[in-house]
């Protein structure tokens, strides 16, 4: 088991790892395996890279993210030159179905609202709005048509989980109602939790995954003084 001082020098090391990311700006404390990121970074994508760099790091129980977007003043752009942007990205992007799809810029912060027909559509939508210089912040309220019955979904999503090489699909149950996929029990990591989630969101019809995996971890020992 290793201390937190040992996690945080592990998620600072993967910080400094990831392309995206200038490790110097972002701050890294720990706390009985929860790690809260500080600091400020030029766009919306890079905080997400931050998170998603703590979270494949081992013993990382939980993060808490606290870092701020703030676009130097010659990087700034308009709402509506963000909007520009968003509808020429979608466009052009194969997946995305950009006809279904409505926009709204407000102090950089996006929401996206429509409907397509898989999930993966949805998700591609998003990520390609949060590479986009200027965004602060992302909302998908993009819906998914539904398709096939849910015992279908069910069964589609439960076969994609045993396929997948990095899933304990054992550990796993699923269970689907109308748009919703609920996935229940214990995963050795964030990347398994998030490989897990990803294998329910690319199931046809599925628009909400509820995840109520857990991240398993050891046990931690405490003195008597609570420390």
């Amino acid at each position: 088991m290793k201390t937190d001082l040992e996690v945080q020098q592990d998620v600072m090391n993967e910080l400094r790892w990831e392309p995206l990311l200038k490790a110097a700006e972002i701050g890294v404390a720990v706390k009985q395996g929860v790690v809260t990121l500080s600091g400020k970074v030029n766009s919306y994508n890079q905080k997400l890279a931050a998170e998603k760099a703590a979270k494949r790091v081992s013993e990382v129980r939980a993060v808490a993210e606290e870092i701020e977007v703030g676009m130097l003043t010659s990087l700034q752009r308009t709402d509506a030159e963000i909007a520009a942007s968003i509808l020429q990205t979608l466009k052009w992007h194969g997946e995305i179905e950009e006809d279904n799809i409505r926009v709204k810029v407000e102090g950089g912060v996006v929401s996206l609202e429509g409907q397509v027909e898989w999930g993966y559509q949805k998700q591609a939508t998003e990520k390609a709005v949060e590479l986009l210089t200027g965004v602060k912040r992302v909302y998908n309220y993009i819906t998914i048509k539904p398709t096939l019955p849910s015992a279908d979904i069910r069964d589609k999503i439960s076969a994609a989980l045993v396929r997948s090489a990095t899933v304990d699909a054992e550990k796993i149950s699923v269970e689907v109602t109308g748009n919703t996929a609920t996935l229940r029990g214990a995963v050795r990591s964030f990347a398994e939790k998030e490989d897990a989630e990803k294998a329910a969101w690319s199931a046809p019809g599925i628009s909400r995954v509820e995840s109520l995996l857990s991240v398993e971890s050891p046990s931690y020992v405490f003195d008597s003084d609570g420390n």
